[in-house]
């Protein structure tokens, strides 16, 4: 009964979101009060069916119903609870409707604090929204029902896939979510922008912290994700170029560039026909993310390949708001209020140089994501786009952004005598780290290049920070959270690529066969190999091996790598031993047996921690601008 009600629900909702779309736009004709109050009615009630709906789903995870097809594909009785509830988005039916829900909760917030905007614009927004969630949850509703039965009903589930037990991947799909399905909010907001009468001066000021809020979870939900491959797959990797985290890391790059270049439409009056392109496009590639996920067409670890008819659905309602935004775009282009011209070498200016280099970098990633899947889908064959396509033309676009990035926060008149110092520190790291260690390539390897870039990024970002603490002297712990947003976000730029950069070009690696009792040596530190003994878990069995640090401060320490099993589901899993410190992890794995011997892989990754150290400075950067925005 719960199951049926739930489902009639998102019927509802279904229902709810065209009364959102349509009503409030015949309204306004006549009394925009009335379509205003009729667009938030509409969308809090969608958001409460919605909820209603996967609260309902939920339960039956919950309750182990295996009379719903999707709770017997991916659950079982044995699962932990924490599991149960992981697993209604662990798979293509749950996550889209979570992937409603949000898109419902962001339409019912706009609705809750935008009282004080026009009312033509609030309506225009809402209504745009509710047209979103028409698609999806048309496309929910006909062909990825999350209510669907069994009969008869089956004794005992099949189980979750098994790498997705993990706590880091069952919060990185409602984090992604949040990043992604908040760019819809975004390019409502754009449209109405252009289907208004008269544009406003105010609706960058307006669409900012959206973008904050939608920027802010994407880019932890990729940090999550990264780190969860790292520790959970046994490749010994934080980025695999798989085309699924292409999918999130294209609405990231441009989300990046409408975020820079909102801020310059909101404060000088300029950019913002760039600014509405990149409000349209940044959500065409989280539709295009959502469509390579879901639509069969790749293989993934985390993807879901499904039949193409889901993906025709994608394609369909991609093609729809892509092509219908564009041509709405295209159409009002000639009525857009004129902008005010900057000088090139301008804070402006280096805005939009880096911006190009951002859309150029979201360009190749998307030529090397798509093109061999064109090919594949045009029969003219099978080719690889891997990693080496995507380190070498990366890089390249990488470094203007990293040389032009403190330019912008600091340029004034006296910007070359601030920048100096940073410009000469990092220089001096940099030429300090080429002579004392290796890997790092003879004269101006890229690496050497890149890891200039990323030191300048830092110390700029260090320099801009004391320039704006210098006002508040010894006391600048009073100074407002908002001044630390640009320095917190370019700094963990800067610590991010530093990171990836050290931690590729000095790692060491160790794949050897080893005997109980045989020692190992990676990195001046030495292990000795205990063996392996059987656990038994809560619903996998699992081989578990012993390693021992011999040497050096951590002397004693001991390490668990496992090869976990689960029966339920007939898979495995690699559960990496990991020694976390700043200075470097330390990681190790085990394999099969070979004989008398275990076969064992260790890395050794210096200050590759930082990474993820940067990732969260950069969300904290951007966390602090949003709570500067909010206070005003």
């Amino acid at each position: 009964m719960i199951a049926e009600l739930s489902h009639f629900a998102l019927i509802l909702a279904l229902l709810t979101a065209l009364v959102q779309m349509a009503l409030p736009v015949y309204l306004l004709r006549h009394d925009a009060s009335a379509a205003r109050r009729m667009a938030a009615r509409a969308a809090f009630t969608q958001m409460v069916l919605v909820l209603v709906a996967f609260i309902g789903l939920t339960y039956g995870f919950v309750r182990s119903d295996f009379s719903l097809q999707i709770v017997y594909l991916n659950s079982h009785t044995a699962k932990p609870l924490a599991y149960k509830i992981a697993g209604v988005w662990g798979n293509h039916e749950g996550s889209m409707l979570l992937w409603v829900l949000v898109l419902s909760v962001y339409g019912a917030a706009f609705a809750l604090i935008s009282k004080h905007l026009p009312r033509d614009f609030v309506s225009r927004v809402l209504a745009v929204q509710g047209g979103v969630g028409v698609a999806f949850l048309a496309f929910s509703l006909f062909t990825s029902n999350p209510f669907a039965r069994l009969d008869p009903t089956p004794f005992v589930g099949r189980g979750l896939t098994p790498v997705l037990q993990d706590p880091a991947l069952a919060v990185h799909p409602p984090l992604l979510y949040i990043g992604y399905v908040g760019f819809s909010l975004v390019f409502a907001m754009a449209m109405a922008v252009l289907l208004g009468k008269h544009e406003s001066r105010d609706w960058a000021r307006w669409m900012r912290p959206w973008v904050l809020t939608a920027w802010i979870f994407l880019t932890l939900g990729i940090a999550l994700g990264s780190f969860w491959a790292y520790y959970e797959l046994g490749w010994g990797g934080f980025w695999f170029w798989d085309p699924v985290e292409n999918a999130s890391l294209m609405p990231w790059l441009a989300g990046t560039a409408l975020l820079h270049s909102a801020l310059v439409a909101e404060r000088r009056d300029s950019l913002k026909r760039w600014t509405l392109l990149l409000a349209i496009m940044t959500f065409a590639l989280a539709l295009a993310g959502t469509f390579l996920v879901r639509s069969g067409v790749l293989t993934s670890v985390h993807a879901f390949a499904n039949d193409p008819a889901r993906g025709v659905f994608i394609l369909v309602i991609l093609a729809s708001f892509t092509g219908g935004g564009l041509a709405v775009y295209a159409a009002r282009l000639p009525y857009l209020l004129a902008e005010r011209v900057f000088a090139p070498l301008s804070r402006e200016g280096f805005l939009l140089v880096n911006n190009i280099f951002l859309a150029t970098a979201v360009l190749t990633v998307f030529i090397g994501t798509i093109y061999p899947l064109a090919l594949d889908a045009l029969g003219l064959g099978k080719i690889s786009v891997g990693a080496p396509y995507f380190n070498t033309i990366f890089a390249p676009l990488t470094l203007p952004v990293l040389l032009l990035m403190p330019l912008a926060p600091l340029y004034s008149e006296s910007m070359v005598q601030k920048l100096i110092p940073a410009a000469g520190a990092a220089i001096l790291v940099t030429l300090g780290l080429w002579l004392t260690h290796d890997g790092i390539g003879g004269g101006l390897s890229p690496t050497l290049l890149l890891m200039l870039g990323a030191l300048w990024v830092v110390f700029g970002a260090l320099t801009d920070g004391v320039e704006k603490l210098r006002p508040y002297g010894l006391k600048f712990w009073r100074a407002p959270f908002r001044l630390a947003a640009a320095p917190l976000a370019h700094g963990g730029v800067g610590v991010l690529v530093l990171a990836i950069l050290t931690a590729t070009a000095w790692r060491a690696e160790i794949v050897t066969a080893v005997k109980t009792g045989e020692t190992v040596q990676i990195a001046g530190q030495s292990l000795r190999f205990d063996g392996v003994r059987e656990i038994a878990g809560q619903n996998y069995r699992s081989e578990m091996g012993r390693l021992v640090y011999l040497d050096g401060p951590e002397a004693g320490r001991e390490l668990f790598p496992e090869r976990r099993f689960y029966e339920a589901e007939r898979g495995q899993t690699t559960e990496a031993a990991i020694v976390p410190q700043l200075s470097g992890h330390l990681y190790a794995v085990i394999g099969e047996a070979a004989g008398d011997k275990r076969v064992l892989r260790v890395w050794y990754y210096p200050f590759i921690g930082f990474i993820w150290i940067g990732a969260l400075m950069m969300a904290l950067g951007g966390l602090a601008a949003l709570y500067g925005r909010v206070r005003r």
